[in-house]
């Protein structure tokens, strides 16, 4: 039987001597297995806080998440560039959100994930008619209801951070997330790359099918709209059409293959001819549009849209699309996924 609380207390007053050294031999590693299981803070920290607490598991408890908070808050400028990404979805809308922490074994932890599901959810709740990009001030005052067994009840989204943070022993952090509307005709589709349970990944694709007048084959539209998705994932499109690639960026890589071709020494009409070349290659590699189609690299994107709208019956186009993957754009080791997503492809 485990002695906790008050009666912890008056039990050691009653037996002390040879017979509280039976008691500590028989109970010690109850209690530091219970206060784990409540708190899944290291071994040493828990047999500590409930040296300190006089093996109080109520007050070692509090005292372990006193510790947590303030440890939390140190970690805080620590680099945080690993974690999942959460996706979330309901009728109206799809949200997207990267929670980072600093190492992969937190990120497969239960509480973490559970946190990051739960962040998604609250990300649907915001209101907005159109895509858009939100970072973590959107959500940290809004009121968040955790329902897992070791972290429970309502506070503030950055609190729940906070607390996670805490228990985790690393600095955890909301970095940004992503709003995408589900179009009046049509709908959107996701894929997520190493998912280790359903609305978790490290890598996202998502995007929004619309269909001009009534009809909505809605099998059609999710077997190709998943297919699109796991597209983007692995070709990494920056552009949706020609018509949108910025003016800057295609004068910027004009400018690098234009030095590029002038080393060869030809005549500036084969220059010319080289660029244009390599230009309709550039658009291959990062308009969505014109990519090869990732499932059957013998037909482009375009070509996949025109026979999704045969198959439905009326005009299918894209209205927009994302990609996001954990960690992206934070100094750290990179290691390119997309190679590993057009394999499974």
């Amino acid at each position: 039987m485990a002695v906790c609380g008050a009666g912890r207390r008056v039990y050691m007053k009653l037996f002390t001597g040879a017979n509280y050294s039976s008691f500590s031999a028989s109970n010690e590693m109850n209690l530091i297995k219970q206060l784990r299981e409540r708190t899944s803070a290291p071994i040493k920290d828990v047999k500590a806080a409930l040296v300190d607490s006089n093996w109080d598991i109520d007050a070692a408890q509090k005292e372990l998440r006193k510790r947590g908070i303030v440890l939390a808050s140190k970690k805080s400028s620590r680099t945080a560039s690993e974690g999942l990404l959460a996706l979330a979805q309901n009728d109206h809308k799809t949200a997207l959100i990267e929670l980072n922490c600093e190492t992969d074994f937190v990120a497969r932890n239960d509480i973490f994930q559970h946190l990051a599901l739960s962040l998604a959810n609250q990300a649907l709740l915001l209101p907005n008619s159109s895509s858009f990009n939100f970072g973590p001030q959107s959500l940290e005052e809004m009121r968040l209801n955790l329902q897992h067994p070791k972290i429970n009840g309502e506070t503030t989204v950055q609190n729940a951070i906070t607390e996670v943070a805490a228990i985790m022993g690393e600095n955890v952090k909301l970095r940004r997330g992503y709003v995408m509307p589900a179009p009046s005709k049509g709908l959107v589709s996701t894929y997520l790359h190493t998912s280790p349970q359903p609305g978790l990944g490290r890598i996202a694709g998502i995007l929004s099918l619309e269909v001009d007048g009534g009809k909505t084959q809605v099998d059609a539209l999710q077997r190709v709209g998943s297919e699109l998705a796991m597209h983007v994932v692995a070709a990494k499109p920056v552009f949706l059409t020609k018509e949108l690639v910025s003016l800057d960026a295609l004068e910027n890589e004009r400018e690098i293959l234009k030095s590029q071709a002038e080393s060869s020494g030809k005549s500036q009409m084969a220059i010319d001819k080289m660029v244009e070349g390599r230009l309709r290659k550039y658009f291959e590699d990062v308009v969505l549009m014109d990519q090869k189609f990732v499932m059957n690299d013998t037909m482009k994107v375009k070509a996949v849209l025109d026979n999704l709208s045969k198959e439905v019956g009326s005009s299918v186009r894209i209205v927009s699309f994302l990609r996001m993957e954990v960690g992206e754009g934070i100094a750290r080791q990179e290691t390119d996924a997309s190679e590993a997503v057009a394999q499974a492809a």
